[in-house]
């Protein structure tokens, strides 16, 4: 049974790869025996990332430097991994824009009464453009070899509506609170709609595509926000950075191999409540 985690030789491109969740995902499946591939803007952040990977298990970790909503980018990634390993077995399409909620005058950007067109434009550019974009283009490649896996990273978020409360300041208007914006909402539904589209437009090529949902990560918030977030949970607790890699493992390997447009919700139990 062990073997069906297995993702020998398998080239996956995780988006974001150069980010926070990016590094969990690239470990998780360098565990496993897969390859993977980090698809991201910050190009010194990546490569750095990219070798410190390869030395910790021994495998080969490659940098692809592109902006996910450029389609030329995104096009020429994906040219250079068929180039290089002949192949490309699966896609998480992790990248996203995500603003920190700690300075005490972002209730005048983030809230929906003053939210820019701008802002709007470019998160959306990168959490689903950007999706949409790499699914199309690595998942194109994956059709045509009949059989790939496409992950799409969404959250809690994605299923449930923001609790503002959580982001609340102390002495500062309500007009002026900072809040979750609006943006974030729409791309994490947005990428579970784009899960379930996939999962039926290419299944009969043998792609599956399914999204994971997890839940809050603590890494550097404040106890406040902490203990707000944990009082909505309830095992008590934001999860750790490494608590989603078996997830990853499971949804890219053939140990979900009956799974197809559903969503892993990994939140603690919050959704529930």
């Amino acid at each position: 049974m062990r073997e069906r985690f297995s993702l020998d030789n398998r080239v996956v491109v995780i988006t974001g790869g150069g980010g926070l969740l990016g590094r969990q995902h690239a470990e998780a499946i360098a565990e496993v025996g897969g390859i993977p591939v980090l698809f991201d803007i910050d190009g010194e952040r990546t490569w750095k990332q990219a070798e410190e990977i390869a030395q910790s298990f021994g495998i080969e970790c490659k940098p692809f430097i592109g902006d996910v909503s450029n389609e030329v980018d995104v096009k020429n990634a994906a040219e250079e991994v068929i180039k290089r390993y002949g192949h490309v077995d699966g896609l998480i399409n992790n990248a996203a824009l995500n603003p920190k909620l700690e300075n005490t005058d972002l209730g005048e950007f983030t809230r929906l009464e003053h939210f820019e067109l701008e802002s709007w434009n470019k998160q959306l550019s990168v959490g689903l453009t950007g999706a949409f974009l790499c699914s199309k283009i690595f998942g194109t490649y994956m059709a045509d070899c009949e059989g790939g896996i496409i992950v799409n990273i969404s959250s809690d978020l994605g299923l449930i509506a923001p609790d503002q409360r959580l982001y609340q300041q102390d002495g500062v208007e309500d007009a002026d609170q900072p809040v979750k914006p609006v943006t974030y909402s729409v791309i994490k539904h947005g990428l579970i709609g784009l899960t379930r589209y996939l999962a039926t437009y290419w299944g009969d090529r043998g792609i599956r595509s399914n999204a994971l949902c997890p839940g809050g990560v603590q890494v550097d918030e404040s106890p406040q926000f902490v203990s707000r977030l944990s009082s909505l949970i309830p095992l008590g607790r934001m999860a750790s950075p490494d608590e989603y890699k078996s997830a990853i493992q499971f949804l890219c390997s053939d140990a979900s191999s009956y799974m197809n447009g559903a969503c892993l919700v990994i939140d603690g139990g919050r959704s529930c409540w």
